[in-house]
């Protein structure tokens, strides 16, 4: 019965731990296969899978054509390695998950067929390089898959599925977008084709109907412009009412509709996924709760002790305090046990980071209180708690700021700085004396420890390059100046405490997460063209020195490119010669700014084709997330969770508010066992020099923003929808509503 009742208790674990980070693996709940999907889930197993992903997509520095050649058993020593690596978290994937899903899975299929595909690769390139016959190493572009398809991953191919469900309707704008483009460039053509015009270089201007689309689509990305325009508009300036209605109609009008359509179409789809998300959750937690309901009157609970020993293995970290807490919420009435409606929402309970401060006396307090707690003493501390103090300082650095712009040979500017020195170092010491040493110096302190190292860095620099100068003749002012720019990095702390600022601060920080999931889709696309690129045009330019006498060097060793914008703008470094230079390309490529003069013959179709799918439909999709979060932060207000932890922390006497918080008094949430404070028996935490809060809302991410948005749909007492029912929600589906909680509890 024991046995029974602690396996039921990991299984119930394993759904709060998936309803907690929005986990939807449908895996086995034998004892044996619930255990391996805690391992599986383990944080130690995620960083490895992510570190064999990376240095697999790494290799490519190393492989011809390589940033840093290595041997090419080194390479494949390693690349073989990152494949059993992969074969291993997958098979131990197949042992957690059923059968019948596992196989059905695209995910599971794409890997394994990627393992397939590298290892072949591997073998036939090893053999055929045996023989000294040179081969493609083609299995390189399905690299990226491994950082698609791995469960960790979801994020990353929730992106994808956005991109995907987004394509119809870009498709049809594009149509109409080059549609237009075609007819502005046959109207260019009997405009300006038969008038004998010449650009600046003396070419041909408008007589290919081909250079013309191309012209005119890099003028969309007013790369270009006015250029493009000129010899039209010298023979007439009759001729701008072209180019401005085309700029009009295509840059403003047809760019600004496609991020309309992807925004309203990665709105729609990202409504479907979190609501998607929502229920799961729901659908989790009531499985957790039916492992452990025990009957009490005419209602099914769950025992004190049993939800302690289940947050105990979900949330280990957590400490005995903030569980207590976490119960004085869930058990508002103290009744021994936690209702249903109470336990669905402890996934959200553990979401919201709780702050525990503990209030310490300052170490001179204790060894000198006379003079500690004497009147002089207590006004310089209210001077420095004051938040005129602040301004001060910030008046400070923002003078420091302009001495730093202005003559940096003026005496009297080196002597200023040593005074701004002075201000700063009195101003640390200051807040120490004021400030509990250990709570001021908090791992959570990054701003305390931020100005501490600056300032005494700074210090340290001013004192050697004085003593180097005086002694050796000899100035480091390039020392100080990079560590003059990092002081002035503090004015960020003057932007963010201006209330009508923190709205962009906040946003910026909550998409700091979501950054790396576009940052990993930019990656992938990055890494596809680059692998391509490097194929396709690996060679074909060549960099040589500005004193170089090789021959073809003013053409970058091709003479194809003889008198070209590419040649004569020494662009000879923009090239596909490596990984790294790839990458390079493609980053001008994605910023569009003179994009054009590094292109040429068929190269044009790759380049735009990468425009199309980095700059049309990615940007955007990265722009639409922004302005969603942005949303989100103006209208959200705090959830009804948090106000609840709230309003118990304030009942129970443990609350601080937010403008009472300092430096001194933040900690984290996990406390070492000593500071650990239990009551009576055990089961309330008790005020005696601890307190609660709930941290800063721009601690919070934008995703679990989106969700609480959505659940709102959903009535706390409905169960929620079967796991299949849930995964085939389509965005058009209306709110369904499932049995109540009773009629099946």
């Amino acid at each position: 019965m024991a046995e029974a009742a602690a396996q039921d208790l990991l299984l119930a674990a394993a759904f709060v731990s998936d309803a907690q980070y929005n986990r939807n693996i449908p895996f086995k709940t034998s004892p044996e296969a619930v255990r391996l999907y805690h391992l599986y889930n383990h944080w130690m197993m995620r960083i490895a899978t992510y570190f064999f992903i990376f240095l697999n997509l790494s290799l490519a520095l190393f492989e011809e054509p390589a940033v840093y050649p290595l041997p090419f058993l080194a390479t494949s020593v390693l690349e073989v390695l990152c494949l059993l690596v992969f074969l291993g978290r997958l098979t131990h994937f197949a042992k957690v998950t059923l059968h019948n899903v596992f196989w059905k899975d695209t995910k599971n299929i794409c890997i394994m067929v990627a393992i397939l595909l590298s290892l072949t690769d591997l073998a036939i390139y090893g053999v055929l390089r045996m023989y000294d016959v040179r081969s493609i190493r083609w299995s390189r572009i399905v690299r990226p898959i491994f950082l698609i398809n791995f469960a960790e991953s979801r994020q990353i191919r929730r992106a994808f599925r956005s991109i995907r469900n987004t394509l119809p309707e870009i498709t049809y704008v594009f149509l109409l977008f080059m549609f237009s483009l075609l007819m502005f460039s046959l109207m260019a053509l009997k405009l300006f084709g038969e008038r004998n015009l010449q650009t600046a270089e003396g070419l041909p201007y408008f007589r290919n109907y081909l250079e013309i689309v191309f012209d005119l689509y890099v003028l969309v990305t007013t790369a270009n412009s006015p250029d493009v325009m000129m010899p039209a508009f010298d023979f007439s300036s009759w001729y701008t009412l072209f180019f401005i209605a085309f700029v009009i109609i295509n840059t403003y009008i047809f760019m600004s509709l496609f991020l309309a359509v992807v925004y309203n179409n990665y709105k729609k789809h990202l409504k479907n996924e979190i609501r998607k998300l929502a229920y799961m959750k729901r659908r989790k937690m009531i499985e957790a709760f039916n492992l452990l309901k025990e009957e009490e009157g005419e209602q099914f609970v769950v025992r004190e002790a049993r939800w302690k020993q289940l947050v105990k293995l979900v949330a280990p970290d957590t400490s005995s305090s903030h569980r207590e807490l976490l119960l004085c919420i869930s058990d508002d009435e103290q009744k021994g046990f936690v209702d249903k409606k109470s336990f669905v929402q402890l996934a959200d309970l553990l979401n919201i980071q709780v702050v525990t401060l503990r209030v310490r006396r300052h170490p001179l307090a204790r060894w000198v209180p006379a003079l500690y707690g004497s009147a002089p003493s207590q006004l310089l501390r209210r001077v420095v708690r004051h938040r005129a103090f602040v301004w001060t300082y910030d008046a400070i650095i923002l003078i420091n700021a302009i001495f730093i712009a202005l003559d940096e040979e003026s005496p009297y500017i080196s002597y200023a700085e040593w005074v701004f020195l002075a201000l700063y170092i009195i101003e640390i010491l200051l807040k120490v004396y004021t400030y509990e040493p250990r709570e001021f110096f908090g791992k959570t302190q990054f701003w305390n420890w931020f100005d501490t190292l600056i300032i005494f860095a700074a210090l340290t620099a001013t004192i050697l390059n004085a003593t180097l100068k005086s002694t050796l003749k000899y100035n480091s002012q390039q020392i100080l100046d990079i560590v003059f720019i990092l002081r002035v990095l503090r004015l960020i702390r003057i932007v963010d405490s201006i209330q009508r600022f923190q709205v962009i601060m906040n946003t910026l920080i909550n998409i700091v997460p979501t950054m790396l999931t576009f940052g990993g889709l930019t990656l992938v696309v990055y890494c596809v063209f680059a692998i391509i690129g490097m194929e396709l045009f690996h060679g074909k330019i060549q960099y040589f020195p500005a004193n170089s006498n090789a021959p073809h060097a003013l053409e970058c060793g091709n003479p194809a490119l003889k008198d070209s914008l590419f040649a004569r703008g020494k662009y000879c470094k923009n090239n596909f010669n490596n990984f790294a230079s790839s990458f390079i390309v493609l980053m001008e490529l994605t910023v569009v700014n003179q994009w054009h003069d590094i292109l040429s013959g068929p190269a044009k179709l790759y380049f735009i084709a990468f425009h199309i799918v980095m700059v049309i439909i990615i940007v955007n999709i990265f722009v639409s997330f922004i302005l969603e979060a942005f949303f989100v932060e103006y209208s959200l207000e705090k959830s009804e969770v948090e106000t609840a932890i709230e309003r118990k922390i304030q009942e129970l006497g443990m609350g601080v508010q937010e403008d009472e918080l300092q430096y001194e008094q933040l900690l984290d949430n996990m406390e070492s066992a000593e500071h650990e404070l239990e009551g009576e028996g055990g089961t309330k935490p008790q005020s005696k020099g601890l307190v609660f809060k709930i941290a800063s809302k721009r601690y919070r991410t934008v995703d679990a923003l989106l969700q609480r948005m959505f659940e709102a749909e959903i009535p706390l007492e409905d169960e929620g929808l079967s796991f299949e029912e849930i995964l085939n929600l389509s965005p058009t589906s209306a709110v369904p509503r499932s049995p109540s909680s009773e009629s099946t509890a």
